[in-house]
């Protein structure tokens, strides 16, 4: 028996030794490794089927897509099991099987499981709304909490989502209980864990300085180069460029060569530079003929993408007064948008200049006191006013406003007995304009001529409005939204027929951005198509301008119609006096810059990169294009001179 049972015992040594070599309570970490690629790939699996119409499924997208994926996946890990990791570390092994431990464990894995499912779901939402992985605007999104989880409990069923994964998270905790317990048992020495954890610290350093979201850009197609991504890296990444230098991250020029280049281009025939400043775009605008010191209302419209109306296509029947302004109109039929915010079109539309990269200028600390047309309208005389709809603090669109030469009216100034209905954006629009009617008419009578930019609301998520207006019902689809702001619109137009106010007023409306951005290629431009309609019945004669333009023409083209003289700093064109051929557009993401000229688009990307397409303006692809060295710096000019501008307050 003795000797029966001494092998026993020699077998039962070698696992005592191996329990003191390895720190296996990190096998917890590595439970979470698993967990965090495994729901990454389900996430990808979903949203690759949810896009299967505009994706190529061949060998080596598929590849990409899954491939790359797994690595940034991976990436992900490291930085989402850091807590984990530090909890283990400093946790002493002799506590690691208490009772209390286990159930501190088992929470810390639901809060994290809980996460990962939450995050599936926010990932298919936002896809669903931006045809992308969590980007700059998811950023945004979690700054004004608010109106962003407000928006989301108006656009779906919160609760009932939020009810699932906890259940699908209690299950498969109980699932993991055995392993976590399994895992928590093997704890060993603080030295040992140190190892390990320095091992662990070297990765995370690795993943932070020499990775980064540019590997994913393999393919010309942005979905497939959007599901190679992993949402939360993607997340993490645009917090870290919220705002880009463009001197450091883009192709660049001699800032001398490129300002000579942008005062050639930005000269017109009725312009003058005010003086030999090389780094100066400060010129006189002469216009002949007497000033015509008309009122302007300037109506931009959430999300109206030029395709929404009528007259640019639409069978649906959704914009049927725009379609009758229209026809009454001076209809500009090739605007193109800078952005894909609002911000950005509110910028283009303010200050006038071409989008540069990272934030809105909006946004951006130092924004204040620059040259924009509210100032040449107060110069004038003019009381000039933002009217929103919402709260002015949201995206500092208020700040902004308001240290840049205009009177901010927004949802604090509206009376609850004057709201027939809101949601969390703001009032319903026809609530707006109302609001507008009463601003525009207390500027007028007290003897000046008023400048009034309204910005509308209703025409977003959660697409809700006041029910008996038109024949969609609230909630069902964008198509209702825009049919809504559509009624609105008309609305005020036909009230604002029965002011004495209206003869002597210019109408103009125009989108702050499009519907959607997202395309096969980079920069869809049929997605930056934007309508412009300006309406003055015994003023503008009705008429089409088919001529490629910016949103940022559109100040310089007011004024010119209204026969301002002025200094300008914009970066934009009066339309009506530029030569013909000539003319150019920006459009923009957070990081692509977008030069249209003629039939090229040149696209600016971090790490210096430059590419040439020829793009199909009407489906919004693009076949690469021979470079062209004039082309390239054309672009280059514009949006370097814009971004140095801005750095060295030189738009003030």
């Amino acid at each position: 028996m003795h000797h029966s049972e001494s092998p026993a015992v020699l077998i039962q040594v070698p696992p005592v030794k191996i329990q003191k070599k390895s720190p296996n309570s990190f096998a917890l970490a590595g439970i979470m490794v698993v967990l965090v690629v495994s729901m990454s790939l389900i996430t990808r699996i979903i949203l690759t089927v949810k896009s299967a119409p505009a994706i190529d499924f061949t060998i080596s997208n598929l590849t990409g897509i899954f491939i790359i994926g797994l690595f940034y996946d991976l990436v992900n890990s490291a930085y989402f099991i850091l807590p984990l990791m530090l909890y283990i570390w400093l946790m002493p092994a002799r506590l690691m099987q208490k009772r209390w431990q286990l159930i501190l464990l088992n929470g810390i894995f639901a809060f994290f499981i809980f996460g990962l499912l939450f995050n599936i779901v926010s990932e298919w939402f936002f896809w669903d709304e931006f045809s992308s992985r969590f980007n700059f605007i998811a950023v945004d999104y979690l700054v004004y909490t608010n109106e962003v989880i407000g928006n989301i409990r108006q656009s779906y069923p919160v609760e009932a989502i939020v009810a699932v994964l906890l259940l699908a998270t209690a299950i498969m905790v109980f699932l993991l209980k055995p392993v976590i317990k399994s895992a928590a048992a093997y704890s060993v020495a603080f030295k040992s864990r140190s190892v390990w954890m320095l091992g662990y610290l070297i990765i995370l350093l690795a993943s932070y300085f020499l990775v980064d979201n540019k590997i994913k850009q393999f393919s010309d197609n942005t979905y497939i180069n959007e599901l190679s991504g992993n949402g939360l890296y993607e997340l993490f990444a645009a917090y870290r460029n919220n705002e880009l230098d463009y001197a450091q991250f883009y192709q660049k020029i001699p800032d001398q060569q490129a300002f000579r280049m942008i005062r050639e281009q930005i000269k017109t025939p009725e312009s003058h530079f005010v003086n030999n400043d090389p780094f100066s775009i400060e010129r006189k605008i002469i216009n002949t003929g007497a000033e015509k010191r008309m009122n302007v209302v300037l109506i931009s419209v959430e999300s109206l993408s030029a395709d929404f109306l009528g007259v640019f296509g639409n069978t649906q029947s959704i914009t049927p007064n725009l379609d009758s302004l229209a026809t009454h109109s001076l209809l500009f039929t090739k605007l193109y948008a800078t952005g894909t915010r609002t911000v950005r079109g509110l910028e283009a539309l303010s200050v006038g200049t071409p989008p540069t990269p990272g934030q809105s200028i909006v946004r951006r600390p130092k924004n204040e006191g620059l040259f924009s047309i509210g100032r040449v309208f107060k110069e004038k005389g003019y009381q000039s006013k933002f009217i929103y709809g919402g709260y002015g603090y949201f995206d500092n669109m208020g700040y902004f406003f308001e240290n840049n030469d205009y009177q901010v009216v927004d949802r604090n100034k509206i009376a609850k007995k004057d709201i027939a209905y809101e949601n969390i954006w703001g009032v319903a629009d026809e609530n707006l304009f109302t609001l507008a009617t009463k601003e525009i008419e207390k500027t007028v009578s007290s003897g000046k001529p008023v400048f009034a930019h309204i910005m509308t609301t209703s025409n977003h998520r959660p697409f809700t409005y006041p029910g008996g207006r038109i024949d969609i019902p609230s909630h069902t689809s964008r198509e209702g939204a825009v049919k809504y702001t559509d009624y609105a619109i008309g609305k005020f137009i036909k009230e604002a027929k029965t002011k004495p106010w209206f003869k002597n007023t210019l109408f103009v409306i125009v989108a702050d951005h499009c519907a959607s951005s997202a395309g096969k290629a980079d920069l869809p431009v049929n997605k930056y198509l934007i309508p412009l309609l300006i309406y003055s019945p015994g003023n503008i004669k009705p008429a089409k301008m088919e001529r490629l333009m910016s949103q940022i023409d559109l100040g310089p083209t007011i004024l010119g119609l209204l026969n301002f003289s002025y200094t300008s700093k914009f970066f934009g064109y009066d339309i009506f006096k530029l030569e013909e051929g000539r003319e150019r557009a920006f459009i923009s993401t957070y990081q692509s810059l977008g030069y249209i000229r003629r039939d090229s688009l040149v696209i600016l990307k971090p790490q210096r990169i430059v590419n040439t397409f020829i793009p199909d303006f009407k489906d919004g692809s693009s076949k690469p294009a021979k470079s062209n060295s004039h082309l390239t710096n054309e672009a280059i000019s514009w949006y370097q001179t814009a971004s140095y501008q801005f750095k060295n307050k030189l738009m003030k």
